[in-house]
């Protein structure tokens, strides 16, 4: 159980969210009939060397949420104290989610990421917090508010995603938000602007997105940074956190210009590798093998991820000076743990 009620999330995240949390993603057994226990250990023991204070459980892959509870359960186990264990509430319906939801409390973890399934097609501000209100009702733990582009809300809602009226009604009605993902409206920079403004006083407000993190942390104040695929870029996300909160912004700019040439190759590889309104999980598994976790293989269906892909995004790697691995590309496909 967390260790904090439902009524001190917000207080509770204030404290103890500050720094960077990363991305693990599901590993499995070499006939994809499992789960990959070594490989989700090593995983989880890199991210804590790496400086990270938490690291989401990722469902967006082919697992069962049986699966995916014994997959919280490794990273708890094997992390204890040091992470905070993030569940991944994106699963295909409410009735799921709140069946995952239920699993990821036993299983250990203390925050949730809310997520919309692929098949909600909210026609109004009303049918977004009717779904959120029930999830966020439905436990005790701290939630993650996250407005973002790719739920689709936007044609028919608010170009904000989640505009800011509605979240104002979610804060008021659901004290467990205690954490503001502000990617509304994507791309561009008003939403945070906009969360901190008007909700900062009140819930953390996240940025992920380590290209804006960097400077916006110069002129106003983000502690946290999650979720996102920080493990690309090895330590450095939460080492160039620690920079900021100590002032030392000379130092930070130049870590966010020494990662220019992979920022720029991520954004350029980014409308091929993530069609559809969907992250490929392959490329992000990637990335991080490029900086020592496991990969491995993935599920059908799974999106891909080419050689042209992968030279590129260990080219940018290079080019920042961060050392990635350059074995093989075939040796993802086992992994450094194959069971």
């Amino acid at each position: 159980m967390p260790d904090y009620v439902r009524t001190e999330a917000r207080s509770w995240a204030r404290e103890r969210l500050v720094g960077a949390v990363n991305c693990t993603i599901p590993s499995f057994t070499a006939d994809l009939r499992g789960i990959n226990e070594a490989a989700i250990r090593h995983d989880t023991r890199l991210a804590i060397e790496h400086g990270f204070i938490g690291t989401l459980g990722v469902s967006e892959v082919n697992i069962s949420v049986p699966e995916y509870a014994d997959f919280l359960r490794i990273i708890k186990d094997e992390a204890g104290d040091r992470l905070v264990v993030t569940h991944h509430a994106s699963w295909s319906n409410l009735a799921q989610n709140l069946e995952a939801l239920r699993a990821a409390e036993r299983a250990g973890a203390e925050l949730v990421l809310l997520s919309y399934p692929p098949n909600f097609y909210p026609e109004s501000e009303q049918d977004i917090y009717d779904y959120t209100r029930a999830v966020c009702d439905a436990t005790d733990l701290a939630v993650i508010l996250f407005p973002m582009f790719l739920w689709g809300f936007s044609p028919r809602v608010h170009p904000a995603d989640i505009p800011s009226r509605l979240i104002r009604r979610l804060i008021d009605d659901c004290p467990n938000i205690a954490v503001i993902k502000a990617e509304g409206g994507f791309p561009g920079i008003q939403s945070v602007i906009e969360c901190h403004r008007l909700f900062g006083d009140e819930v953390v407000i996240s940025m992920p997105i380590e290209a804006e993190l960097i400077p916006l942390s110069q002129l106003m104040p983000l502690q946290l940074s999650a979720t996102s695929d920080h493990e690309y870029y090895g330590p450095t996300i939460p080492r160039v956190m620690r920079l900021l909160r100590d002032g030392r912004y000379d130092e930070a700019t130049d870590i966010y210009w020494q990662l220019h040439p992979a920022r720029k190759i991520k954004a350029c590889l980014a409308p091929a590798l993530h069609g559809g309104a969907f992250l490929n999980r392959q490329a992000w598994k990637f990335q991080g093998w490029l900086q020592g976790y496991n990969g491995g293989p993935l599920r059908q269906p799974t999106q891909r991820i080419h050689d042209a892909q992968m030279t590129a995004l260990r080219k940018g790697l290079l080019d920042a000076g961060l050392s990635p691995s350059m074995s093989p590309f075939r040796e993802f496909f086992t992994g450094r743990h194959p069971a």
